[in-house]
C-alpha cells in the first residue's frame, strides 16, 4: 500500500513511540489535509498536541467500536493484532498496517520488487546479523543504509538523497507480516533461526512462526536465504524465490569454529568480535546473502575483525574488582540466555535471569542447567517466581546456588555476593523488561549504572542510518 492510497479513507495512528510519529511524520507530508485520528495514552496525548497539527484529533481510550470506524489503522509494531480489540475491529472491516508496510508499498518498483533490500529476522542473533551485513556492504565500497527494528523506523527513511546502494533492514516478528501485506517483495530475504518467543503478542507458538516465516512465505522475496540447521526452515518449500542455504556443506558454513566455503577453509572465527558462537554461524547467513546478490563474499570476510560489536548484546562492559561485568539485556528468550552461557563456559558466572512473564516454557533451560549451570542464578521480576520454581529442585541436584530477588539492583546485590569477588557478572534474562523497564535499552542502561559504569558510553548503535 502506498501512502497516496489513504486519500479519501478515515485513517488513524494507534501508539505515539517513535514507529507513531515517523508515520505522522511521512503521512503528512505526502498527504497534509488527510484528516487523522491518534489514539495514544494521557502522556503521549500531551506530546502529539504540541505538535499543532490541526487536522490530527487525539483519543485516549482505543476501544473496538472507535477502531471500527476506521478504514485504515496505522499500528506501532508492539501492539499486537491478536487483541480481542483488534480482532473485532478488523472483523468489522478495519485494516491494521505498520510504518514498515507503507515504506515498502512506497518502494516497490513494477514488478513488485523493492529493489537492493536486504531483509534480516530470526528469533537469535538478528540485530548484530543485520550490523556485520551492513558493515561488510560498506566495506565492500556500498553507500548502506541500516535500518528497521535495529533502532531507526523505515519512515524515518521515506526519501533520502541521495538514495543509499543497498538497503539493510532487521525485521521482528511484528513486522514481518506488514511485508508481506505491502504489495512489495524484498529482494534478499533472510531467515535465521525459530525459537519459542512473543506467544503474548502472536498468542502462540504455532502463530509466532507462521507471522516470522510470512517473510518468505507471502511476502515472496526474489532470493530467500535459509538456515539449513534449523529443522522448520530446512522443511521450507518456496516456490516463489530462489533460495539459498547456509550452513550447508556445500556452501557457507562452520566447522567447529572454523569457517568454510565448501571445503575451503577460510578463518578461525574465534578471534572476531562477533560474541556466541551462534552469532559466528550467522556470519554465514551474510556471505551466502552478499554472494547471493552477485557480490563476492571471499574478500570481504576478514573485514568482519573490524566489526563494532552493538550495545546490550553479550556486551561486556568491564572489570571492577575482579568482577567482568556483560550487558545481555536484549536477551529475551531462555535459548538466547543459554547461547550467553556458552559465551562464558568455563569461568565463574552469576546469571540474573526474569523479567516480563508471556508464558514462555523455561523447561528446556532448567534441563540444560542439570549438566551445565554456573556458579549462581538469581531470578527476578514477574516470571522470577516461576523460573525459580522450576530451577529449585534442578539447583539441589546440580550444585548451584539459587536465590529470587524481585529488582534488578537486588538481583545485583546477590550475583556480587555469590561470587565473592571473582567472575562473570551475566545480565541475561530471557525475559522482555516491560513492567519494570520501558524497554531492553533501558534495563541495560540501569544495569550499567548500577555497576558503575557510563550508561551513555554502552548504547550508540554502532553505523545506525546510511552511510
Amino acid at each position: 500500500m502506498r501512502i497516496s492510497q489513504l486519500e479519501g479513507k478515515r485513517v488513524a495512528l494507534w501508539g505515539w513511540g517513535r514507529e507513531g510519529r515517523a508515520a505522522h511524520h511521512a503521512v503528512r507530508a505526502r498527504l497534509p489535509s488527510l484528516p487523522l485520528t491518534l489514539f495514544c495514552n494521557d502522556q503521549e496525548a500531551a506530546d502529539a498536541a504540541a505538535l499543532g497539527d490541526p487536522r490530527l484529533s487525539v483519543e485516549t481510550d482505543a476501544t473496538a467500536a472507535r477502531l471500527s470506524a476506521f478504514e485504515i489503522v496505522i499500528k506501532s509494531p508492539g501492539i499486537s493484532p491478536n487483541t480481542p480489540v483488534a480482532m473485532s475491529a478488523a472483523a468489522c472491516g478495519t485494516r491494521f498496517i505498520g510504518g514498515t508496510a507503507l515504506w515498502f508499498g512506497e518502494q516497490a518498483g513494477d514488478d513488485g520488487v523493492v529493489a537492493h533490500t536486504f531483509c534480516v529476522t530470526g528469533t537469535k542473533g538478528k540485530s548484530t546479523t543485520t550490523s556485520l551485513l551492513a558493515h561488510l556492504l560498506r566495506a565492500a565500497g556500498r553507500r548502506t543504509a541500516l535500518a528497521g527494528n535495529i533502532g531507526l523506523p523505515m519512515l524515518e527513511l521515506l526519501d533520502p538523497q541521495p538514495a543509499p546502494d543497498e538497503w539493510v533492514i532487521e525485521l521482528s516478528s511484528y513486522q514481518t507480516g506488514d511485508v508481506a501485506a505491502s504489495g512489495g517483495r524484498p529482494d534478499v530475504a533472510i531467515v535465521l533461526n525459530l525459537f519459542s518467543e512473543h506467544l503474548d503478542w502472536h498468542g502462540s507458538e504455532a502463530r509466532y512462526i507462521e507471522d516470522k516465516l510470512k517473510l518468505v512465505t507471502q511476502a515472496h522475496p526474489r532470493i530467500a536465504v535459509l538456515n539449513a540447521a534449523d529443522p522448520r526452515l530446512a522443511a521450507l518449500e518456496l516456490p516463489h524465490s530462489d533460495v539459498r542455504w547456509f550452513n550447508r556443506v556445500d556452501g557457507w558454513h562452520l566447522r567447529e569454529d572454523d569457517l568454510y566455503r565448501g571445503d575451503v577453509f577460510v578463518m578461525d572465527t574465534r578471534p572476531l568480535p562477533l560474541p556466541g558462537r551462534h552469532n559466528r554461524s550467522n556470519m554465514c547467513a551474510v556471505l551466502t546473502a552478499l554472494e547471493a546478490r552477485g557480490i563476492d563474499a571471499l574478500p570481504l570476510a576478514a573485514h568482519a575483525q573490524s566489526f563494532r560489536p552493538l550495545p546490550n548484546r553479550l556486551q561486556t562492559m568491564g572489570t571492577r574488582d575482579g568482577v567482568t561485568w556483560v550487558n545481555d539485556s536484549i536477551s529475551t528468550t531462555p535459548h538466547a540466555t543459554l547461547a550467553a552461557l556458552e559465551c562464558f563456559a568455563g569461568r565463574r558466572i552469576a546469571l540474573l535471569v526474569g523479567g516480563h512473564d508471556r508464558g514462555v516454557d523455561w523447561s528446556d533451560f532448567a534441563a540444560h542447567m542439570r549438566e551445565a549451570a554456573p556458579t549462581a542464578i538469581i531470578t527476578m521480576g514477574a516470571n522470577g517466581p516461576r523460573i525459580h520454581a522450576l530451577l529449585a529442585p534442578v539447583a539441589e541436584e546440580a550444585g548451584f546456588r539459587l536465590a529470587g530477588v524481585e529488582t534488578l539492583s537486588e538481583a545485583m546485590a546477590a550475583a556480587r555476593g555469590a561470587l565473592d569477588g571473582e567472575g562473570v557478572v551475566l545480565l541475561s534474562p530471557g525475559a522482555p523488561s516491560f513492567g519494570q523497564y520501558r524497554d531492553y535499552v533501558a534495563r541495560g542502561r540501569h544495569f550499567a549504572e548500577l555497576a558503575g559504569f557510563d550508561p551513555d558510553d554502552i548504547t550508540a548503535i554502532p553505523g545506525l542510518g546510511i552511510a
